[in-house]
């Protein structure tokens, strides 16, 4: 079995990296964190126009059909690059759930304007602090229209479509197609940790909305949508794990104390270490999960929750060490530390938190292997 990326595939994860580090530095995140813009067009655009945004969109809907591999290392870059770029939401998520459960109509419709980079989606689904599960669904939706409040939705300031997870009369659970620019739609900025990833609450009065595909089964469509995200997103997670640790050893080098790099000192030789091991774990962990994913392999699951945990368990560790190995300059403003250390928290709880991933894993073991 073969877990290597194929020459085609480095090749557009290199057009990618090569992309950002020209047009994606860490004052274009900056930028967007200062400034509120809730996301850089430029950086948006020029992926679309390079046909990344379109790589597990089939051809027949506007993309190029370059598989979930390609993907995979594109997110990689983009995490790496912190771009500030709705590209988890839209592409992960949305069009996932599209691909995989919306009607031809809704495919025909939306597909295309994704990979041509000309609508961003969102996925508006917690409506409190607790774990989201089908009984604490108050988002209601009948006769074609839909009412409740979604707390924190990722992108939900700047996108143009939502799928919106809610509760019909007769108790089931479905995801609904959203137009946001509808007058019922409101929506409101939320401040969080990283401020360069727009965030929104989101609420419906009488909003008109279709379901995605089989409404009847849409908590079952969220989970499998999550399952491919989450493979995605551990990508991107282990891109900025990597750039952290980069960061991290480049300063020990550089920096001296009592006429020696501080990368000499042990402390600082097993944090770094940690961080090393910490990730080669996350990234062995992807492979299999990518291979799953682009397989469809009966394992993913189970392979998307033991990356998604070791790649957020490996981005926090790495970021947050290497503020420490900055020390007391890693805390400031004008240092990059933080930007990394923000986008990890950011992460870790977009999909669910880390407890959330930890318990799929434990759910997905084959039963006799759980203690």
């Amino acid at each position: 079995m073969n877990f290597d990326f194929s020459e085609d595939e480095k090749m557009v994860s290199d057009q990618a990296r090569r992309f950002l580090q020209d047009n994606c530095d860490f004052s274009v995140n900056r930028s967007v964190l200062e400034g509120g813009a809730g996301y850089d067009q430029k950086v948006w655009q020029g992926l679309a126009d390079m046909g990344l945004l379109g790589a597990t969109i089939p051809e027949a809907y506007g993309g190029v059909g370059a598989g979930y591999l390609s993907t995979c290392l594109v997110a990689q870059q983009v995490g790496a690059h912190l771009a500030p770029i709705p590209y988890s939401s839209t592409i992960y998520q949305v069009a996932e759930a599209l691909i995989h459960f919306g009607t031809e109509a809704q495919k025909q419709q939306y597909l295309p304007a994704i990979a041509e980079g000309k609508l961003i989606g969102a996925m508006a689904l917690v409506e409190s602090m607790s774990e989201l599960t089908r009984q604490n669904i108050t988002t209601r939706y009948s006769d074609g229209k839909l009412n409740g409040k979604k707390l924190i939705v990722t992108d939900g300031g700047i996108a143009d479509v939502a799928l919106v997870l809610a509760a019909t009369e007769s108790g089931s659970t479905g995801l609904y197609l959203v137009d946001l620019t509808q007058a019922g739609v409101q929506r409101e900025t939320v401040n969080t940790v990283d401020p360069s990833r727009d965030s929104a609450t989101m609420s419906f009065t009488d909003v008109a909305a279709e379901p995605l595909g089989d409404a009847e089964d849409g908590w079952n469509q969220l989970q499998a949508i999550q399952d491919r995200a989450a493979v995605m997103m551990a990508f991107e997670q282990i891109g900025g794990a990597e750039r952290a640790l980069n960061m991290a050893v480049e300063y020990a080098r550089g920096r001296f104390a009592f006429g020696r790099p501080i990368g000499s000192f042990q402390a600082l030789k097993h944090m770094m270490a940690d961080m090393f091991v910490a990730l080669r774990l996350a990234e062995s962990n992807c492979f299999y999960a990518a291979w799953a994913l682009s397989t469809n392999s009966d394992d993913l699951a189970l392979a998307a929750a033991t990356a998604r945990v070791s790649a957020t368990q490996a981005f926090q560790l790495c970021a947050r060490d290497n503020i420490q190995v900055h020390g007391g300059m890693g805390f400031t403003w004008e240092f990059d530390c933080h930007l990394y250390y923000r986008r990890s928290n950011y992460l870790t709880l977009q999909l669910g938190g880390l407890s959330v991933w930890e318990s799929k894993l434990v759910d997905a073991l084959p039963k006799g292997q759980v203690a």
